[in-house]
């Protein structure tokens, strides 16, 4: 209770719409799930540029990076400076490769959370951050279920693990949408946090300042602040979209890279 409580107070100091209790509310888990997983389905590539803050063990990161993202697992990030990139990862699902253009170096392995932390910060894999990133979130696998209402007025989906580790779920609605029927409310996820068996925070994400961006005959809600922490890798990462554009067409080679001239080449693993 008295951390459903802290959330809305961070929800609400962050300067997001108030939450709306809906009339009418789903009452099944897996038929909310069912219902934004739909809506994100839409949405198949991303193109956009952020401000990133991140806050480690390497003390405090900031600048703007530039990324495509493509379902499912394919992922590029450029981090870029005045002179034009400083460092290049690209993930095409099976490899990852971190161009590393300060220190000349090229780094090369498996796809993995540790390696795509090397850039970003955000020990997740690169599917689990695309999900992230396109207004998602990972999601515990062969979990029960459960839906509860919070005394605030939003959706909480609750996964259960046979471990005892289990995943929250947040969910609010557009404003407009409080009367109607659950088939046509307009989901949001606020937040996600995955919990280990002694109720440990393993990871959260806060998404905040949702906004419409047209697609098609319906535009889709995205949200342009994405708050990550990793409390047991002391991550905070703070990504502030500046723009974004959907489905869009991907340049060839964007998700593989050779090495550059006159850098050292080193193989990473997974450990």
């Amino acid at each position: 209770m008295v951390r459903a409580l802290l959330f809305v107070v961070v929800i609400l100091l962050a300067g997001c719409p108030r939450i709306v209790r809906p009339t009418f509310p789903h009452t099944d888990a897996n038929v909310l799930l069912r219902a934004h997983d739909s809506m994100r389905a839409r949405v198949t590539s991303l193109r956009a540029e952020a401000r990133v803050d991140q806050r480690g063990h390497q003390g405090r990161i900031r600048g703007t990076v530039l990324m495509f993202v493509e379902k499912p697992d394919r992922v590029r990030f450029d981090a870029m400076t005045q002179f034009g990139p400083a460092a290049i990862l690209t993930s095409d699902g099976a490899t990852f490769s971190l161009t590393d253009l300060r220190e000349r170096r090229f780094m090369i392995g498996p796809t993995c959370p540790n390696n795509i932390a090397r850039l970003l910060g955000i020990p997740l894999s690169g599917e689990d951050v695309g999900r992230m990133l396109l207004g998602g979130a990972p999601r515990m696998p062969n979990a029960g279920v459960s839906l509860a209402m919070s005394d605030e007025g939003y959706y909480r989906v609750t996964l259960h693990a046979h471990d005892g580790t289990r995943q929250e779920l947040d969910y609010t609605i557009r404003e407009s949408d409080a009367n109607a029927p659950p088939a046509e409310q307009r989901l949001r996820l606020i937040r996600a946090e995955a919990y280990d068996a002694q109720d440990a925070t393993i990871w959260r994400a806060i998404y905040r300042d949702y906004r419409v961006i047209p697609l098609g005959e319906m535009g889709v809600a995205m949200p342009y602040e994405v708050h990550f922490f990793d409390p047991r890798h002391a991550t905070d990462v703070l990504i502030h979209f500046e723009s974004i554009d959907l489905n869009v067409q991907v340049p060839e080679g964007a998700f593989t890279q050779e090495p550059p001239p006159a850098v050292s080449i080193e193989e990473v693993s997974c450990e």
